[in-house]
């Protein structure tokens, strides 16, 4: 099974076209384009009955104090953690491919609705918890939200896409599940896995090292 996304290279820089920010020259970042990107994918196995894809970011701090702040940085040895931008399940097998945008188009204020649609079921991605507390942006945030990693950050992050063929029609999961939920639910039930990686910062030390 081969998983591949035409916008950006494997191991390549994400464009800001797929990203939640985008660096700016005042106020350090602006809210970008946040297109979820076009997956394309072939080789299914025999007694694939359905697909799901996660991205996940695990360059993201373990602490969030430093994250963001004047005249602080993000050490890059500082310890990091999973954060799932796109948590996607119970795809139909006859998808042969997500066209760009179909998942998001645009920053939505408080999240995209969760549950079902056209193309999968979607969960809960981590903006959820990263906007808690925000009375502008606080919400259940379901489907794809590009990258966003601290302006500050000292490291470089690394975006996983994820294809998974499974040999269930559906997880069973509702709609406010979280990566590690559908993770834990396609256990015993992968049948073939593809990645591509994009790499992705806010830095400007970082993104011209």
């Amino acid at each position: 099974m081969k998983l591949s996304i035409p916008s950006f290279p494997d191991g390549g820089p994400i464009p800001g076209e797929f990203a939640f920010c985008v660096p700016a020259k005042e106020g350090h970042v602006a809210m970008a384009d946040n297109r979820s990107p076009e997956l394309r994918w072939d080789g299914l196995p025999e007694g694939t009955l359905s697909l799901a894809v996660i991205c996940h970011d695990p360059d993201a701090p373990s602490r969030r104090d430093d994250a963001n702040q004047e005249d602080r940085v993000v050490p890059r040895d500082l310890p990091r953690t999973d954060f799932f931008h796109w948590v996607l399940v119970d795809i139909p097998p006859q998808f042969e491919r997500l066209k760009a945008g179909a998942d998001s188009d645009g920053i939505t204020t408080k999240g995209k609705k969760l549950g079902s649609t056209d193309h999968g079921l979607r969960g809960r991605n981590d903006y959820t918890s990263w906007f808690e507390g925000d009375a502008d942006m606080a919400g259940a945030y379901g489907g794809y939200d590009g990258p966003c990693p601290p302006w500050n950050d000292e490291r470089l992050h690394h975006y996983h896409f994820r294809l998974y063929a499974l040999d269930v029609k559906s997880l069973g999961l509702d709609g406010d599940f979280g990566g590690s939920d559908a993770r834990a639910a396609m256990e015993g039930h992968i049948l073939a896995q593809a990645e591509w990686v994009g790499t992705y910062s806010l830095n400007p030390k970082v993104m011209t090292a």
